[in-house]
Protein backbone atom coordinates (compact mmCIF):
# COMPACT_ATOMS: atom_id res chain seq x y z
CA UNK A 1 0.00 0.00 0.00
CA UNK A 2 1.41 3.55 -0.48
CA UNK A 3 1.65 5.79 2.05
CA UNK A 4 -0.35 7.34 3.83
CA UNK A 5 -1.28 10.99 2.16
CA UNK A 6 -0.19 9.03 -1.62
CA UNK A 7 -2.27 8.46 -4.44
CA UNK A 8 -2.00 5.00 -6.30
CA UNK A 9 0.34 6.04 -8.55
CA UNK A 10 2.71 7.25 -5.43
CA UNK A 11 1.93 11.12 -5.24
CA UNK A 12 0.10 13.30 -3.32
CA UNK A 13 -3.43 13.53 -3.21
CA UNK A 14 -5.03 16.74 -5.05
CA UNK A 15 -6.61 19.30 -2.70
CA UNK A 16 -9.42 21.63 -3.89
CA UNK A 17 -8.12 24.84 -3.79
CA UNK A 18 -9.21 27.93 -2.54
CA UNK A 19 -7.29 31.85 -4.14
CA UNK A 20 -7.99 34.20 -2.05
CA UNK A 21 -7.93 38.12 -2.66
CA UNK A 22 -7.46 39.97 0.15
CA UNK A 23 -6.08 43.92 1.36
CA UNK A 24 -3.05 44.80 1.53
CA UNK A 25 -3.08 44.99 4.98
CA UNK A 26 -4.86 41.35 6.18
CA UNK A 27 -2.33 39.74 9.05
CA UNK A 28 -4.89 36.70 10.03
CA UNK A 29 -3.92 34.07 7.30
CA UNK A 30 -4.00 31.55 9.78
CA UNK A 31 -7.41 32.03 11.08
CA UNK A 32 -9.24 31.63 7.54
CA UNK A 33 -7.02 28.01 7.59
CA UNK A 34 -8.69 27.07 10.42
CA UNK A 35 -12.22 26.91 8.29
CA UNK A 36 -10.54 24.83 6.02
CA UNK A 37 -10.78 21.19 5.81
CA UNK A 38 -8.34 18.80 5.48
CA UNK A 39 -9.46 17.74 1.77
CA UNK A 40 -8.85 21.86 0.85
CA UNK A 41 -6.13 23.98 0.38
CA UNK A 42 -5.63 27.95 0.25
CA UNK A 43 -3.79 29.98 -2.03
CA UNK A 44 -3.41 33.91 -1.08
CA UNK A 45 -2.46 37.16 -2.75
CA UNK A 46 -3.23 41.18 -1.33
CA UNK A 47 -4.38 44.06 -3.37
CA UNK A 48 -1.73 46.85 -3.68
CA UNK A 49 -0.79 48.57 -0.51
CA UNK A 50 -2.66 52.03 -0.35
CA UNK A 51 -1.17 54.91 2.21
CA UNK A 52 -4.44 55.96 3.44
CA UNK A 53 -6.45 55.11 6.53
CA UNK A 54 -9.30 52.79 6.50
CA UNK A 55 -12.15 54.94 5.87
CA UNK A 56 -14.83 54.87 2.82
CA UNK A 57 -11.66 55.81 0.39
CA UNK A 58 -9.50 52.80 1.01
CA UNK A 59 -12.48 50.79 0.84
CA UNK A 60 -12.86 52.17 -2.51
CA UNK A 61 -9.37 51.97 -3.51
CA UNK A 62 -8.72 47.89 -2.87
CA UNK A 63 -11.65 47.39 -4.29
CA UNK A 64 -10.29 49.21 -7.54
CA UNK A 65 -11.41 46.19 -10.34
CA UNK A 66 -8.10 46.96 -12.18
CA UNK A 67 -6.31 45.35 -8.82
CA UNK A 68 -8.97 42.97 -7.88
CA UNK A 69 -8.53 41.58 -11.95
CA UNK A 70 -4.86 41.14 -11.87
CA UNK A 71 -4.70 39.83 -8.43
CA UNK A 72 -7.02 36.84 -9.86
CA UNK A 73 -5.28 36.02 -12.59
CA UNK A 74 -2.28 35.62 -10.17
CA UNK A 75 -4.24 33.24 -8.62
CA UNK A 76 -4.66 31.38 -11.19
CA UNK A 77 -1.85 29.44 -11.49
CA UNK A 78 -2.30 26.78 -8.74
CA UNK A 79 -6.04 26.31 -10.66
CA UNK A 80 -8.24 26.97 -7.65
CA UNK A 81 -12.10 25.98 -8.09
CA UNK A 82 -13.15 28.71 -6.35
CA UNK A 83 -11.87 32.53 -5.58
CA UNK A 84 -12.95 34.37 -2.78
CA UNK A 85 -12.57 38.41 -2.24
CA UNK A 86 -12.16 38.81 1.53
CA UNK A 87 -12.34 42.35 2.40
CA UNK A 88 -15.91 42.82 3.74
CA UNK A 89 -15.94 47.22 3.20
CA UNK A 90 -14.29 46.45 -0.17
CA UNK A 91 -17.14 44.54 -1.28
CA UNK A 92 -20.16 46.30 0.33
CA UNK A 93 -18.53 49.93 -0.11
CA UNK A 94 -20.21 50.47 -3.74
CA UNK A 95 -23.39 48.96 -2.88
CA UNK A 96 -24.97 45.58 -4.11
CA UNK A 97 -24.42 46.90 -7.70
CA UNK A 98 -20.05 47.25 -6.43
CA UNK A 99 -20.02 43.31 -4.50
CA UNK A 100 -21.49 42.14 -8.18
CA UNK A 101 -18.92 44.07 -10.00
CA UNK A 102 -16.45 41.81 -7.87
CA UNK A 103 -17.58 38.61 -8.50
CA UNK A 104 -18.16 39.37 -11.66
CA UNK A 105 -14.26 41.01 -12.32
CA UNK A 106 -13.15 37.42 -10.69
CA UNK A 107 -15.10 35.44 -13.27
CA UNK A 108 -14.09 36.90 -16.58
CA UNK A 109 -10.67 36.82 -15.04
CA UNK A 110 -10.95 33.17 -15.37
CA UNK A 111 -12.53 31.95 -11.96
CA UNK A 112 -14.91 28.62 -11.86
CA UNK A 113 -16.19 30.14 -9.26
CA UNK A 114 -16.23 33.39 -7.12
CA UNK A 115 -17.37 34.85 -3.67
CA UNK A 116 -17.35 38.10 -1.99
CA UNK A 117 -17.10 38.54 1.79
CA UNK A 118 -20.41 40.75 1.77
CA UNK A 119 -21.90 38.47 -1.04
CA UNK A 120 -21.54 35.37 1.64
CA UNK A 121 -22.81 37.49 4.05
CA UNK A 122 -26.15 37.86 2.59
CA UNK A 123 -26.13 34.05 1.38
CA UNK A 124 -25.57 32.88 5.05
CA UNK A 125 -28.13 35.63 6.25
CA UNK A 126 -30.88 33.75 3.69
CA UNK A 127 -29.78 30.14 4.55
CA UNK A 128 -30.70 31.30 8.16
CA UNK A 129 -33.54 33.27 7.84
CA UNK A 130 -32.20 36.46 9.21
CA UNK A 131 -33.77 40.00 8.46
CA UNK A 132 -33.04 41.45 11.87
CA UNK A 133 -29.16 42.10 12.33
CA UNK A 134 -27.00 43.44 14.82
CA UNK A 135 -23.82 44.40 14.01
CA UNK A 136 -20.51 45.46 15.32
CA UNK A 137 -17.17 46.57 13.46
CA UNK A 138 -14.19 48.24 13.41
CA UNK A 139 -14.74 50.95 11.56
CA UNK A 140 -15.60 54.78 11.01
CA UNK A 141 -19.43 55.56 11.07
CA UNK A 142 -18.99 56.71 7.19
CA UNK A 143 -18.20 53.10 6.79
CA UNK A 144 -20.84 52.03 8.77
CA UNK A 145 -23.11 53.86 7.06
CA UNK A 146 -22.25 51.94 3.48
CA UNK A 147 -22.65 48.30 5.52
CA UNK A 148 -26.29 49.52 6.89
CA UNK A 149 -27.58 50.47 2.81
CA UNK A 150 -25.72 47.86 1.77
CA UNK A 151 -27.71 44.90 3.90
CA UNK A 152 -30.80 46.88 3.34
CA UNK A 153 -30.32 47.00 -0.78
CA UNK A 154 -31.13 42.69 0.65
CA UNK A 155 -34.32 43.55 2.95
CA UNK A 156 -31.99 43.23 6.09
CA UNK A 157 -32.57 45.41 8.39
CA UNK A 158 -29.26 46.65 10.93
CA UNK A 159 -31.62 47.40 14.12
CA UNK A 160 -28.10 48.63 15.70
CA UNK A 161 -24.36 49.10 14.03
CA UNK A 162 -21.50 50.33 16.34
CA UNK A 163 -18.02 50.73 15.25
CA UNK A 164 -14.74 51.26 17.48
CA UNK A 165 -13.78 53.98 15.27
CA UNK A 166 -10.38 52.78 14.40
CA UNK A 167 -8.65 53.57 11.09
CA UNK A 168 -5.84 51.23 11.25
CA UNK A 169 -4.21 47.92 12.67
CA UNK A 170 -7.44 46.58 13.15
CA UNK A 171 -5.59 42.84 13.50
CA UNK A 172 -4.63 43.90 16.76
CA UNK A 173 -8.21 44.18 18.50
CA UNK A 174 -8.52 41.54 21.27
CA UNK A 175 -10.96 38.75 21.64
CA UNK A 176 -12.11 40.87 24.82
CA UNK A 177 -12.58 43.97 22.69
CA UNK A 178 -14.69 41.55 20.60
CA UNK A 179 -16.86 40.28 22.97
CA UNK A 180 -17.73 43.58 24.14
CA UNK A 181 -18.58 45.40 21.54
CA UNK A 182 -20.83 42.43 20.45
CA UNK A 183 -22.35 42.19 23.75
CA UNK A 184 -23.08 45.89 22.99
CA UNK A 185 -24.69 45.64 20.04
CA UNK A 186 -27.08 43.04 20.50
CA UNK A 187 -30.96 43.80 21.05
CA UNK A 188 -33.72 41.79 21.33
CA UNK A 189 -34.97 41.92 18.19
CA UNK A 190 -31.80 41.29 16.16
CA UNK A 191 -32.45 37.55 15.11
CA UNK A 192 -28.15 37.71 14.58
CA UNK A 193 -24.80 39.40 15.17
CA UNK A 194 -22.57 39.79 12.52
CA UNK A 195 -18.77 41.12 13.03
CA UNK A 196 -17.98 43.04 10.13
CA UNK A 197 -13.79 43.34 9.05
CA UNK A 198 -11.87 40.31 7.63
CA UNK A 199 -8.86 41.59 9.95
CA UNK A 200 -10.89 41.26 13.14
CA UNK A 201 -9.74 37.62 14.70
CA UNK A 202 -13.39 35.49 15.92
CA UNK A 203 -12.52 32.31 15.17
CA UNK A 204 -12.61 31.49 19.11
CA UNK A 205 -14.80 33.38 20.60
CA UNK A 206 -17.92 32.47 17.97
CA UNK A 207 -19.29 30.00 20.43
CA UNK A 208 -18.90 31.43 23.39
CA UNK A 209 -20.84 34.27 22.08
CA UNK A 210 -23.49 32.38 20.58
CA UNK A 211 -23.94 30.77 24.17
CA UNK A 212 -24.43 34.03 25.81
CA UNK A 213 -26.39 35.82 23.27
CA UNK A 214 -28.71 32.52 22.47
CA UNK A 215 -28.57 33.46 18.31
CA UNK A 216 -26.30 32.76 15.63
CA UNK A 217 -22.83 35.04 15.35
CA UNK A 218 -21.41 35.12 11.85
CA UNK A 219 -18.31 36.82 11.42
CA UNK A 220 -16.40 38.30 8.22
CA UNK A 221 -14.06 35.24 7.74
CA UNK A 222 -16.47 32.79 8.84
CA UNK A 223 -18.82 33.77 6.04
CA UNK A 224 -15.97 33.99 3.59
CA UNK A 225 -14.87 30.70 3.94
CA UNK A 226 -18.13 28.79 4.50
CA UNK A 227 -19.06 30.63 1.06
CA UNK A 228 -16.37 29.87 -0.75
CA UNK A 229 -16.09 26.09 0.94
CA UNK A 230 -20.30 25.64 -0.38
CA UNK A 231 -19.35 26.35 -3.70
CA UNK A 232 -17.09 23.26 -3.51
CA UNK A 233 -19.87 21.27 -2.19
CA UNK A 234 -17.64 21.16 1.43
CA UNK A 235 -18.05 22.01 4.63
CA UNK A 236 -16.02 24.46 6.51
CA UNK A 237 -14.24 22.65 9.70
CA UNK A 238 -16.56 24.17 12.91
CA UNK A 239 -19.15 22.19 14.62
CA UNK A 240 -19.81 24.63 17.47
CA UNK A 241 -20.47 27.31 14.79
CA UNK A 242 -24.23 27.70 14.64
CA UNK A 243 -23.58 28.43 10.43
CA UNK A 244 -21.49 25.86 9.78
CA UNK A 245 -23.48 23.33 12.18
CA UNK A 246 -27.22 24.29 10.22
CA UNK A 247 -25.33 23.47 6.87
CA UNK A 248 -24.12 20.19 7.92
CA UNK A 249 -27.66 19.76 8.91
CA UNK A 250 -28.92 20.75 5.55
CA UNK A 251 -26.79 18.71 3.44
CA UNK A 252 -27.61 15.76 6.05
Amino acid sequence: MPPEGLGAVGGPFLHDGIGVVAPFDFALDRELWRWVPPEATLHLTRVPFVPVPVTVEMATMISDEEAVHRAARDLLAPEPKVLAYACTSGSFVNGARGEHALTSIMLEAGAPAAVTASGALVEALSVLGVTRLAVATPYVDSINERLVSFLGEFGVRAVSCQGLGLLGQIWKVSYQEVVEIVRLVDRPDAEAVFVSCTNVPTYDVIPLLERLLGKPVLTANQVTMWGALRLLGRSAAAEDQRLIRSSHMSAA
